[in-house]
């Protein structure tokens, strides 16, 4: 019937999808990189004697130390087309890591300034002061919790439409980046049926409703009654005794008056009539008296009851006094039969919330009904879509509303088909952004402002612009700097802000992975569950609370408080939190809590990064290079064994001392001199993140010499290694917001965007809001590059 149109709609859509899609790949193949003929020759005069007097005894073809050969690159034109790798050689040298400081023969500082100077302008340097590439453009589906966000705050439905969605692919670190958010097959199936079933709770179809009778005999009922009758061939009646009541759940689904009818029957030897009341919740609609009548005969009693829609208990008490003690008196109501007709003269359906924001006129004619259908198409269409729609896009849904109507269809549902056709468009279901615009040069453009509030919505709400966002972009307000702050910091107080802790901090932190990660319950027999869900709430407040209250990014790595409630507070061996509530806990007393502080001390950061049965400073240690310093180690070489857990290991002494053997390995050696003295530090933390002296009969050596000489004693003392280091902290955490807001990891022409982005923070001491309006004012997040023709 009315499928036709939407079916042809779903293949027309689809065919838009894929040209997009093409279009933007093809786009996305052109960053090739260029160098100068100057920079070259430096590069093979002073870059290549520099590799070979103190870099290529341990990184060539043959040993390959820490999975890198150096020896390969002889000239600028090989070594330009791995960008990323001399990326990490300048950090390794600029950091004093590389070569290490226990080489035999190191360079003086002023050649590895030199070095440093001479591979970036070779290699990796960006013009910063000309026009800058902004990045290629990606075509970005909404990810799941995109879409379930925008579908509550543009219909505002009560169930998540996405539940069953198949989960999306990372790359990067994070699920909402454009080249792995494909469109398979069932993906689209899930999308047409979330739509059906979208509109089918928002829009409430007004339809002819006939009464229709509703039996309930005494076995349905249920109450405070002596019990139920069933002699043998009589009908079951519901015996009660004086005071008691029974009821039956009704669920009308239009309000409406009822015919009740009623079938009774009373025992009494007294003067008094029996009495039952009629209640509708416990509230008495219709007093009656019952004067006698039998099972066989009972009395009928008939009366008219009106009803709201929705659940309600219906039913009768027996309302007569207890009879007096020592009286021989004799009263009973049995019930054999209660009948609801109904409903009669019923009223509308009550419109849900979702359907008053959509349905934003309502026709008083038939004739009205064409030009309100427009206009409600209109608004919805140019919400879900974040910028106006076009009289062509609107013309489209018109056809199909219009479809529905010759098809004899109510105007609500003609509206609702059509409403279904906007939520399966890849301009809603994909961040689709034109060419064009004003821009500095022919290669970079800016965004338009819809798609500037577009980006900066889904960034920091993971949702659709709200309504104060586009009316500024309607304006071609909303790039003005001054207006741009305050909308930053709006945004960032809204309780929508929350999807920053649950979709980037979740992922930068690994959070999601504790679901997978089960300490062994023999071991760690406190642990569980709840537990799990607390240490998770921990962190996620700690994050908020940074956002909400615009913190240093700098408490990140140490403060002297956390968020607790009773039970986790318990777990980590602190008193005096009560309640089930999370609370901000300061820690006055340096030695409460176990020198706790930042979030390396919190459970789930702890136990992610441990195996099952014990401590993993392999794991802690490469877990902070990769996620707090932003310089991972390379994948370790093959066929290297892991550390055996059991008790019979080859290898013998405490945990650390069994490190120190198994790492004795040179092919080992030069990365878990990086990791392995970070997670030492952290050693005083179990494997669940509880605290402790000893391992077993082994006391704790927390002590640990970082490859750049930076030394310590213990997790307070490393927290201030890290601050020591707040450059690479604040840089790597800036590349991991840039590449969540932009959907695309970061390249060599993105060094100057985050350059900047780094000084703002640093300007702005640290604050959560500077590193964050750093980033909305850069050129990648506020440009685009032009497709080439």
């Amino acid at each position: 019937m009315g499928y036709r149109p939407f079916v042809l709609f779903l293949f027309i859509a689809l065919a838009v999808f894929v040209y997009s899609w093409e279009s933007v790949s093809a786009e996305q193949a052109k960053d090739t990189p260029v160098f100068d003929a100057a920079a070259a020759a430096s590069f093979e005069k002073e870059v290549v004697p520099f590799l070979s007097k103190y870099c290529l005894k341990c990184h060539n073809e043959t040993k390959k130390s820490a999975g890198l050969s150096l020896e390969k690159y002889r000239d600028a034109k090989s070594a330009l087309k791995d960008r990323r790798v001399w990326l990490d050689v300048v950090s390794n040298i600029h950091s004093r890591e590389m070569p290490p400081e226990d080489s035999k023969v190191k360079p003086t500082p002023a050649e590895r300034e030199k070095i440093e100077a001479l591979i970036t302008e070779s290699l990796t340097k960006v013009d910063c002061g000309v026009a800058r590439d902004p990045g290629r453009p990606t075509l970005r589906r909404l990810n799941k919790a995109e879409y379930a966000n925008t579908i509550r705050d543009l219909v505002g439905v009560t169930f998540n439409p996405s539940e069953d969605f198949p989960s999306d692919d990372v790359g990067y670190g994070f699920d909402n980046i454009g080249d792995v958010l494909s469109m398979p097959p069932i993906l689209l199936e899930k999308y047409m049926r979330a739509a059906e079933r979208i509109m089918e709770e928002a829009i409430i179809v007004q339809t002819e409703v006939k009464p229709t009778k509703n039996f309930f005999r005494a076995q349905a009922m249920q109450g405070s009654a002596k019990g139920f009758k069933d002699p043998a061939a009589r009908p079951v009646r519901m015996h009660m005794t004086q005071g008691g009541m029974s009821f039956v759940n009704f669920e009308p689904d239009r309000e409406g008056e009822f015919t009740v009818k009623v079938q009774a029957f009373a025992e009494n030897n007294t003067s008094e009539a029996v009495k039952m009341s009629f209640q509708i919740d416990k509230k008495e609609i219709k007093a009656i008296e019952i004067k006698g009548g039998t099972q066989q005969k009972p009395e009928i009693h008939e009366f008219k009851a009106k009803m709201t829609a929705g659940k309600h208990q219906v039913g009768f008490a027996f309302t007569n006094p207890p009879p007096a003690k020592n009286k021989d008196e004799k009263r009973s109501l049995s019930i054999v039969l209660m009948e609801l007709e109904g409903p009669f003269h019923p009223a509308p359906k009550p419109p849900t919330e979702a359907q008053k924001r959509i349905m934003i006129t309502t026709p008083k004619t038939k004739q009205d009904e064409e030009p309100a259908a427009r206009k409600i198409l209109q608004n919805f269409a140019s919400k879900a879509y974040r910028r106006p729609a076009t009289t062509e896009e609107v013309d489209r849904l018109m056809r199909l509303y219009k479809a529905m109507v010759l098809e004899k269809e109510p105007f609500e549902l003609s509206v609702a088909f059509a409403l279904r056709a906007v939520l399966v468009s890849p301009n809603f279901l994909f961040r689709i952004e034109q060419n064009g615009g004003l821009g500095e040069t022919k290669a970079a453009v800016n965004i338009n402002d819809y798609e500037l509030a577009t980006r900066l919505s889904y960034f920091l709400w993971s949702s659709m612009p709200d309504d104060e966002l586009t009316q500024l972009a309607s304006k071609g307000h909303l790039r003005r700097k001054d207006v741009l702050e305050l909308q930053v910091r709006r945004m960032l107080k809204d309780p929508k802000a929350s999807a920053l802790t649950q979709n980037f901090a979740s992922q930068w932190l690994q959070l999601r992975t504790l679901d997978s990660h089960i300490p062994d319950r023999k071991t760690f027999p406190e642990y569980d569950t709840e537990i799990k869900n607390l240490m998770v709430k921990e962190t996620q407040s700690y994050f908020d609370y940074i956002v909400k209250e615009d913190r240093s990014i700098l408490e990140f790595l140490d403060s002297n408080y956390t968020f607790l409630n009773q039970r986790l507070a318990r777990f980590y061996g602190i008193n005096g939190v009560n309640g089930n509530d999370f609370k901000k806990y300061t820690f006055n007393d340096p030695a409460k809590g176990g020198a706790r502080g930042g979030i390396l001390s919190q459970g789930s950061i702890l136990t992610l990064t441990s195996n099952p049965t014990r401590t993993s400073p392999v794991k802690r240690g490469k877990w902070v290079l990769e996620n707090i310093l932003g310089t991972p180690p390379p994948p370790p070489p093959p066929d290297v064994p892991p550390l055996p857990e059991g008790s019979g290991a080859e290898l013998t002494g405490s945990l650390r001392q069994r490190m120190e053997q198994h790492r004795v390995n040179a092919i080992c050696a030069s990365c878990h001199a990086k990791m392995d003295p970070i997670g030492f530090g952290m050693e005083n933390y179990t494997a669940v993140g509880t605290w402790r002296a000893n391992d077993g009969k082994y006391k704790i050596d927390a002590s640990g010499t970082l490859p750049s000489g930076d030394k310590f004693d213990g997790p307070t003392q490393l927290r201030k290694v890290l601050i020591s280091k707040a450059d690479l902290f604040r840089r790597n955490l800036a590349e991991k917001m840039l590449t969540y807001a932009i959907g695309r990891g970061t390249e060599y022409y993105d060094k100057c965007a985050i350059d900047d982005i780094v000084k703002g923070t640093l300007a702005g001491n640290d604050q959560f809001s500077a590193l964050i309006l750093s980033i909305v004012q850069s050129d990648p997040f506020q440009k685009r590059r032009v497709k080439e023709d």
